[in-house]
């Protein structure tokens, strides 16, 4: 009899395995604030079964499409308890199989969550390219392209395991955030390592490890005091993506038919006097041929996308998301999928990449923007990146002969155009990421054109940026040797590597230089709340040196950036009102006390942080 029985639980689970092929989400959580979870199932012919609600469970509705491959089930979980319900397929009234589907108890304060702000700095890092944690892992049996580290586009072996290896460095340097590219898999045949392209949502790319191990990355980071962010592609998925070789709906992807590229004017989204098809290919239009282009204004697609990105919020326990091609998405529909999370999450946080070169036209993407107000369109979208800023840094300190639109001025009138911003406290301020020049190519490894540059970043209004080995001094030429020469291996994150720069003995002297400055800039800035949320007060330049303050009721930073070769002194009497009558304050880059009653000096290509006193 005992026989009977377990051959009918084989046989039953044989059945169910062979007409589900994919449950998404696979589970969810009681007691979240949307009870309302859609459960797509995927298998062959799987519409041709009515599917009914087991005890305890009801459903709002049953979604079919044109592929009968797919069934979403929309399950009212209110009032339910953590367990696992019964969803049963039936035929002529019989259940032929059934599946369970699973509620998980949310961890506590879950909903509550507080995401990274100004009062953070955050490290980008590309996972492939900083550490390898697990040589075994390199290689998939799953996945297409294989590990191979001397091909500058291939795979080279990073994961997850690495980056908890080393997140003592990230802590030790006063990082407080990771922003990592994305981990979740991507099949294509090459170039797989930048992992926008993916092709399953649910899964960690088994060559960074699995989803246990990103979960293990934020608690070791948590454990820290430190903040994980996810980078979240809303915009497309990668041609081998299982969904796309069978689309639930012929316009789950924008088609034309088929591929056709964007045009990349996203000026078009709120031009008053576009031409439809301008619009139609920058918004509709695949990024590139092996990335299809999703379609946000499909509902099923919206609340598929919407679910994913909270399922990976609850799961690994994450802090903030970064959402590549923002400003891409369907306008509406990526407005509704951050309103969603942000309602779900009142605390969390989003930056979205909004790659402009237009104060105005960056901040349309803010949330309560008043340049968004004007066509009554609110983006919900906490945090927008600081692109014009970035313009600025990008140039500027090889301009030394300052004059009416060259110099230092660049910089200030980037902070003219705040008014134009709803939260500039809630924007990412960087000086390079994975997909512009690397800042060190560009000034051609100046160290201390460098440190201009992070005493901006880290003083100024905002949230500071860092990307991965600029604080060592970096370079990469991506005009000559592309995007995979400014995603360098980090020295020292694989085995047999000849040097190490996670270690200041491992560290040149030079890489030493370009650490120490970082490290001793960063953890000034970690509890110094003046920095993160205190105003900004800022001098027009002369002689191509940038004076401001940060300063709240309680404190007060003066920073004196001099983009001139020649040393200057500077008449403090034009500072009073920054000054507000401080005569003296600690240099914080020399740990000297400077006397501000008359005049100060400072050294040609050089910075000073002032902690008034």
């Amino acid at each position: 009899m005992k026989q009977f029985f377990f051959l009918f639980l084989f046989i039953s689970a044989v059945n169910v395995n062979a007409q589900i092929e994919r449950m998404e989400p696979p589970f969810w959580w009681a007691g979240m604030e949307n009870s309302e979870v859609q459960v797509m199932y995927y298998g062959k012919d799987i519409a041709t079964y009515q599917v009914s609600a087991g005890e305890g469970l009801l459903f709002q509705n049953v979604v079919k499409t044109e592929n009968p491959n797919y069934v979403f089930v929309t399950i009212e979980t209110e009032g339910l308890k953590p367990g696992s319900y019964i969803i049963n397929f039936q035929k002529k009234g019989k259940t032929v199989f059934s599946k369970p589907y699973e509620l998980k108890k949310r961890r506590e304060n879950s909903a509550l969550r507080k995401g990274f702000d100004a009062s953070d700095a955050m490290y980008l890092i590309m996972p492939d390219r900083f550490a390898n944690g697990n040589p075994e892992n390199d290689s998939s049996p799953k996945m297409v392209e294989k590990a191979d580290r001397t091909n500058l586009g291939g795979r080279h072996g990073g994961d997850l395991q690495g980056v908890i290896d080393n997140l003592d460095y990230l802590e030790d340097l006063g990082i407080t955030t990771l922003w990592s590219t994305p981990l979740l898999e991507d099949n294509d045949k090459t170039y797989s390592y930048h992992t926008y392209a993916q092709s399953d949502v649910y899964t960690i790319d088994p060559r960074y490890g699995s989803n246990e191990d990103y979960k293990k990355l934020a608690d070791e980071m948590h454990k820290r005091d430190m903040k994980l962010v996810m980078d979240y592609v809303t915009n497309h998925w990668g041609a081998e993506h299982w969904m796309i070789k069978d689309l639930p709906t012929y316009d789950w992807i924008h088609q034309f038919p088929g591929y056709a590229n964007s045009n990349y004017r996203m000026t078009t989204q709120y031009d008053p006097n576009r031409s439809q098809i301008d619009w139609k290919y920058c918004v509709d239009g695949w990024f590139v041929s092996s990335m299809p282009d999703l379609n946000q204004s499909n509902p099923l697609v919206l609340n598929y996308l919407t679910q994913n990105a909270i399922w990976w919020i609850e799961y690994a326990n994450l802090d903030g998301f970064r959402v590549d091609t923002y400003s891409y998405n369907d306008k509406d529909g990526i407005a509704a999928w951050t309103k969603a999370i942000m309602k779900e999450y009142p605390h969390f946080n989003i930056v979205g990449e909004v790659w402009m070169h237009d104060q105005a036209q960056i901040s349309y993407w803010q949330k309560d923007s008043p340049i968004g107000a004007i066509q009554s369109y609110n983006s919900n979208l906490p945090s927008v990146m600081d692109f014009t800023l970035h313009d600025a840094i990008m140039s500027v300190f090889d301009e030394e002969n300052a004059s009416w639109d060259q110099g230092m001025i660049k910089v200030y009138e980037n902070f003219v155009n705040d008014f134009l911003y709803a939260d500039i406290n809630n924007m990412l301020v960087f000086a390079g990421n994975h997909d512009t020049d690397r800042f060190n190519e560009i000034y051609k490894s100046d160290l201390n054109k460098y440190k201009l540059a992070m005493t901006l970043v880290l003083t100024t209004r905002g949230i500071p940026q860092l990307y991965y080995g600029d604080e060592i001094g970096m370079v990469g030429n991506k005009a000559k040797l592309g995007d995979g020469d400014i995603r360098r291996d980090f020295p020292g994150g694989w085995k047999g590597d000849s040097q190490s720069a996670f270690s200041e003995a491992g560290r040149t002297d030079v890489q030493n230089s370009y650490h120490s400055f970082t490290k001793k800039l960063l953890n000034y800035r970690k509890n110094k709340e003046v920095l993160h949320f205190g105003k900004l007060l800022q001098y027009l330049p002369e002689n191509n040196v940038y004076v401001y303050f940060r300063y709240n009721d309680t404190a007060r930073v003066m920073v004196v950036i001099n983009n001139n070769t020649e040393d200057q002194e500077l008449d403090l009497a034009r500072f009073a009102e920054g000054l507000a009558e401080s005569s003296a304050g600690k240099e914080i880059i020399s740990d000297r006390q400077i006397e501000l009653s008359d005049k100060l000096k400072i050294d040609g290509k050089s910075s000073l942080v002032i902690e008034l006193k």
